[in-house]
């Protein structure tokens, strides 16, 4: 869901933060299984630091597995660019209002984007961000799915064709804004929190 994409020279401890999220109660490392020791351990390694979704999906191991697996699937076996990838993840973000994913992956759009304001202008308007038309039209679909699923229909996806899209990546997209969307209202609910890191990576 978001590690940084980035190494880290200096081997950092795993920490599970109690203000991770507000609403239900982070558990310690320690009691954890192991894992989600080892996986937590590994994203740790990778960022720097602990981001807090791993904190706050640890409080339930079986949902922490499979959030984790289905993400990994959608970032590992695509034919999205992880650079569209969060595109979607920031412009679906934004209408949700989900202040962890705007705030985490905002700082992997500036990083995979190489730009420092994109997130930014998707997070506000992706209408009027700094994107080529295929990716206006990714986000099109997108967003449509977030507002108003009920509505897609086949001349969205006939769109996303005519953009370039192969099927494996249309079905990409349409899986990406799914979990997202799930990943946003549970972020919600538990009222998750960015870390601090988070606000000035890729910057």
């Amino acid at each position: 869901m978001s590690d940084t994409g980035s190494d880290s020279d200096d081997a950092v401890e795993p920490e599970l933060r109690d203000d991770a999220m507000g609403r239900f109660p982070v558990p310690a490392f320690d009691d954890l299984p192991e894992d989600l020791r080892t996986r937590i351990a590994e994203a740790t390694e990778r960022a720097g630091f602990t981001p807090n979704v791993f904190s706050a999906f640890a409080y339930k191991p079986s949902h922490f597995r499979a959030f984790f697996d289905y993400h990994d699937a959608l970032v590992e076996d695509t034919a999205l660019e992880r650079e569209e990838i969060e595109l979607i993840v920031v412009a679906v973000s934004g209408v949700n209002h989900c202040y962890y994913c705007n705030v985490a992956h905002g700082a992997l759009v500036r990083i995979y984007a190489d730009d420092p304001t994109l997130a930014d202008q998707l997070i506000a308007n992706y209408r009027t961000a700094d994107i080529n038309e295929t990716h206006r039209t990714m986000l099109d679909v997108a967003v449509k799915l977030t507002e108003r699923p009920d509505a897609i229909e086949p001349v969205d996806l006939e769109r996303l064709r005519e953009a370039g899209f192969s099927e494996e990546a249309i079905w990409d997209i349409g899986a990406v804004t799914a979990y997202y969307n799930m990943s946003n209202r549970m972020a919600a609910f538990a009222e998750m929190r960015p870390n601090d890191e988070f606000h000035t990576l890729g910057r």
